[in-house]
């Protein structure tokens, strides 16, 4: 395999791609974890979720915008009626409890899938008119729908960065994040404003889902591996810290996806090719925990951690 500063910077440009969108799952996962002290585990099965409303939309309307606009809501809803009828008594128990709970129904959501889509993957195509390249590097022509990706992610960056920094509701939850006994006392709903964190998180993480339909498989199952990944995200940035979120998820992005690329090129400098290649992808999934665990040794509560927690 040959590198070439081209490919390097379109393998980088994948990296933020990947970050971006990491970034809108780890996003509502940093919310609940730093804020309601929740180790949700079922946040994987509402990414999974939202992949599934909106490809139903989509096969049946033929549009990404209606497909957009029934997950949203529909994944809102689904996180509401979670949070009040399974997760709202786990706020006070250990995570322990929280871990086994909610592992628990990621196994319920994803037979559940099984049993009403079967277990075959659900298609859902490039949105129309998204189907094309941009040649940002010369070169080297980019996706269409993955540029959309980005701009997604970002716009949701910094609608999120509005409403925390900015606004009354965003104020509230910084507060609970620092003393929720405190704005308790001070006459706040602290129920349903975890209601709400709770929905807006679920709501970020079927919208991320909807954005993966088109690239990715829609199956039971697939929100597992990026939950681990969002962990270690919420890990490396600062547990309940948005803005950690943004550059850790950025980061591992970069480093996982450039890391596909270069690792196996320098192995096949020293190993023969078929032993760079086995050991390539085993290299290529240790380094963002390499990473993790860097970070954590400098940098105990991540890069950026929140306020008061």
């Amino acid at each position: 395999m040959a590198m070439s500063l081209p490919l390097i910077l379109e393998q980088t440009l994948n990296g933020f791609q990947f970050g971006v969108f990491l970034f809108l799952i780890a996003a509502g996962l940093t919310l609940i974890f730093g804020i309601m002290n929740l180790v949700n585990l079922v946040h994987g099965s509402l990414y999974m979720m939202g992949a599934y409303f909106a490809a139903v939309a989509y096969q049946w309307s033929g549009s990404f915008l209606v497909a957009l606009a029934v997950a949203l809501p529909a994944s809102f809803v689904v996180g509401i009626v979670l949070e009040i009828v399974a997760l709202r008594t786990l706020y006070q128990r250990d995570h322990l409890d929280q871990v086994l709970a909610t592992f628990g129904l990621i196994l319920f959501f994803n037979q559940l899938m099984i049993f009403v889509f079967g277990a075959a993957s659900q298609e859902m195509n490039l949105p129309q008119g998204l189907e094309g390249h941009v040649e940002i590097i010369a070169g080297a022509p980019y996706p269409t729908y993955r540029l959309v990706i980005i701009a997604t992610g970002l716009a949701v960056a910094l609608a999120l960065y509005y409403l925390i920094s900015r606004t009354r509701a965003g104020m509230l939850i910084r507060a609970g994040a620092s003393n929720r006994a405190m704005i308790a006392a001070l006459g706040i709903n602290i129920r349903l404003l975890f209601t709400g964190i709770f929905g807006l998180g679920a709501m970020l993480a079927g919208l991320s889902g909807a954005m993966a339909g088109p690239i990715l498989s829609v199956e039971p199952g697939m929100g597992e591996d990026m939950l681990i990944l969002s962990f270690v995200v919420i890990v490396i940035g600062g547990i309940g810290s948005v803005q950690g979120a943004f550059v850790a998820s950025v980061i591992v992005g970069v480093v996982e996806t450039l890391g596909r690329s270069i690792i196996p090129f320098l192995l096949e400098r020293i190993l023969s090719n078929e032993a760079a290649q086995t050991a390539g992808p085993a290299i290529t999934s240790m380094t963002i925990y390499i990473l993790m665990a860097a970070v954590l040794f400098f940098r105990p509560r991540g890069l950026f951690p929140a306020k008061g927690g």
